[in-house]
């Protein structure tokens, strides 16, 4: 059965204010549902280091997937107040396959992200702002614009905000619709005007970030989290979850289930409650053979799995990541052989091509899995495989975009191996390789 929600400032600090009607709230009916109060008390009643540190007390994790904490990556930000030129970036480019969240939010909640990026530039003493997003995101594009300008008039931005002597200006930038955008120092260099190749760390955005000054990126459902802090208290946001992980997540499931969706939900939910009494299961006739936790880029995990809790210990422990915490389920039709080299086309074309695994491992994947997959795949690619997976890992390329791209193929094969070696079609390969002396765990470096 499919759960009612009730959603109150209590329990959905995100989405408590979403219409039934799903048309975006704007100013006048979001100050009328305590919008904007968190941004009076922050400017008015408190100083930037303050508001830096009570994030950090509130354990506030970015909800872009990595789950680093926030208050430390502001704490990150250089304290000289001779520095007058700083970035604060919101990373819109929501381009991770299955994933939908900041979506809802900026479409239906805009100025619940323009208040969050006030407090935060606030804190961080920051003059300017970007909202870098997906280009395909047309109606965010349009309710934002309407929300920054509606704010501006209402002087909730630009010159002395709420007057004070804080200034603050926000732009849209919407980007070229690549996936490696995401990466925050490739998001960068392309917000520059540059080709959107991750850039080297040392030095970090905090200290030389868009155009070599000291910025910050977050995600957009991270920045939405700081208006409901600030007003309602550390302790309230400690106090919703039960987790290690505090506050709520926006979780959900994609696939052939009854309800696909996303809702907020707190950390430590089980991912079985959010696919039985929010999904409502697989459809009629079909049955759950794996799952992501997160997006595309997280290991499959399987029905054994579902009674994990949605936190990033748990799922880690297990061999996956929260990622973004939307869901997919895959069902019992589906090959998972096809599966997979789907999603390694995807990740193979999104590459930037900046370092050599990246560029040529994950279409070398892609090959050996269209063989396997019209059943012509021969003795070793399974192992071939594997020892891509390892080779592109992290630490062996020049950001997470590779590492993140084998984890569903290392977890299939894993999983469901027996689907990998039925595309093999040779049966004489093994000994014809013990006949000219190589052995099968040298495949790689023999066939490269």
């Amino acid at each position: 059965m499919i759960k009612n929600i009730l959603r109150t400032p209590e329990t959905h600090p995100l989405t408590w204010r979403l219409r039934d009607d799903k048309q975006p709230l704007w100013l006048n009916e979001y100050c009328k549902k305590n919008g904007y109060t968190g941004a009076k008390k922050a400017l008015k009643e408190l100083q930037p280091n303050e508001i830096v540190n009570l994030v950090k007390t509130a354990g506030l994790k970015g909800r872009g997937g990595a789950g680093f904490s926030t208050g430390v990556k502001w704490s990150l930000m250089p304290q000289d107040s001779s520095i007058h030129i700083r970035y604060l970036l919101c990373n819109a480019d929501e381009m991770e396959p299955g994933t939908y969240k900041d979506r809802l939010l900026m479409e239906q909640l805009p100025h619940l992200l323009v208040e969050g990026m006030v407090i935060s530039a606030f804190a961080l003493k920051v003059c300017r702002g970007y909202i870098f997003l997906r280009s395909e995101y047309i109606e965010a594009m349009i309710h934002l614009r309407r929300a920054i300008k509606e704010a501006t008039e209402a002087g909730y931005l630009g010159k002395n905000i709420l007057g004070t002597c804080f200034n603050f200006d926000l732009i849209i930038h919407t980007g070229a619709g690549r996936y490696i955008c995401g990466e925050e120092t490739a998001l960068i260099n392309s917000l520059e005007g540059r080709r959107a190749n991750p850039r080297s760390k040392p030095p970090f955005p905090a200290f030389s970030g868009a155009w070599g000054k000291p910025t910050c990126v977050n995600n957009v459902e991270t920045l939405c989290n700081i208006p409901a802090i600030l007003a309602n208290g550390v302790k309230w946001y400690l106090n919703i979850s039960s987790s290690e992980d505090k506050g709520t997540k926006l979780m959900g499931f994609s696939g052939r289930v009854k309800n696909p969706g996303v809702w907020e939900l707190p950390f430590g939910t089980t991912a079985r409650e959010i696919f039985e009494d929010y999904a409502g299961g697989m459809c009629e006739g079909l049955h759950l053979k794996a799952w992501q936790p997160g997006g595309a880029s997280t290991d499959f995990l399987t029905a054994d799995h579902l009674d994990l809790p949605m936190e990033y210990a748990a799922l880690g422990k297990a061999g996956s990541r929260l990622g973004t915490a939307l869901a997919l389920a895959v069902d019992n039709t589906i090959s998972m052989v096809s599966l997979v080299r789907n999603l390694e086309e995807f990740f193979a074309r999104e590459s930037c091509g900046w370092c050599t695994p990246c560029r040529d491992g994950l279409p070398w994947s892609v090959k050996i899995l269209l063989a396997l997959e019209k059943g012509k795949g021969q003795p070793g690619d399974i192992e071939t495989l594997e020892q891509l997976c390892s080779l592109l890992g992290p630490g062996k390329t020049f950001c997470a975009h590779a590492p993140g791209a084998v984890e569903p193929l290392q977890s299939a094969i894993k999983y469901f191996r027996a689907e990998f070696e039925a595309g093999i079609t040779s049966q004489h390969f093994d000994s014809c390789i013990a006949i000219n002396g190589i052995q099968p765990n040298n495949l790689l470096t023999q066939r490269w």
